[in-house]
């Protein structure tokens, strides 16, 4: 079964979808998928499997695939949509929780959507203890967290974060440039890792804002 993504919510639109507890399904995609089961040499015997296998930039990847009812353990989490068995590892619960498997709204598009309000963390998760390793003003801990624990995740995607400043109010404003600048991402990286990352390691820190000119980077996202 081949799958595509879009991971923004679904339209007022849309067609309700059934309640399938970690991941629903609209009426069009379990039509889709049942008459896709329909093939299979004991199609009753078959569960619908849905699996986060990867990230893609933004998003995550996903892997669909009929299993055995008899070969699933205790290690996936199953809920019936109607005839279908759904049934999701325990490790991609979090990541599709409140997702929907839908069809295309392009009727010529082939496989199927799941539309997941969920994203991957762009930086993951500081080690334990590096707000104790820090040292220095609130700026100096900063320039640090940024060196040592930001940048290097930034620079796998050519980007990078520097500080432009810190108010009375503790409000830090940081720049992003390289591949940060102008890209689409960036929004998503400062709001969901860095600011993250800072309110975390520095106490004396209330909020983190993007100063990025983002109109002048080479892919503009902000115009």
């Amino acid at each position: 079964m081949s799958t595509d993504q879009d991971a923004t919510a679904p339209s007022d639109g849309s067609a309700p979808a059934a309640d399938g507890g970690v991941l629903s399904v609209t009426p069009e995609a379990l039509a889709n998928v049942l008459e896709i089961r329909s093939q299979e040499d004991d199609p009753a015997s078959l569960a619908l499997r849905v699996a986060v296998t990867g990230v893609a930039g933004a998003e995550f990847r996903y892997e669909l695939g009929f299993e055995e009812l008899d070969s699933i353990g205790d290690d996936h989490v199953r809920h019936e949509v109607e005839d279908l068995v759904v049934v999701v590892p325990l490790d991609s619960v979090d990541r599709l929780r409140g997702a929907v498997l839908d069809l295309p709204r392009d009727a010529g598009q082939g496989g199927m959507v799941i539309r997941n309000p969920n994203r991957p963390d762009p930086m993951g998760s500081l080690p334990p203890g590096v707000a104790d390793e820090l040292t220095g003003t609130v700026s100096e801990r900063i320039e640090q967290l940024l060196r040592d624990h930001i940048n290097p995740g930034l620079a796998a995607h050519g980007g990078f974060a520097s500080l432009v400043g810190v108010d009375d109010e503790g409000v830090v404003s940081v720049l992003m440039g390289g591949g940060c600048q102008g890209c689409s991402v960036s929004a998503v990286t400062l709001s969901e890792g860095i600011r993250r990352m800072i309110l975390e390691a520095i106490p004396e820190a209330t909020d983190v804002v993007d100063a990025t000119d983002h109109a002048a980077g080479t892919t503009p996202y902000y115009s």
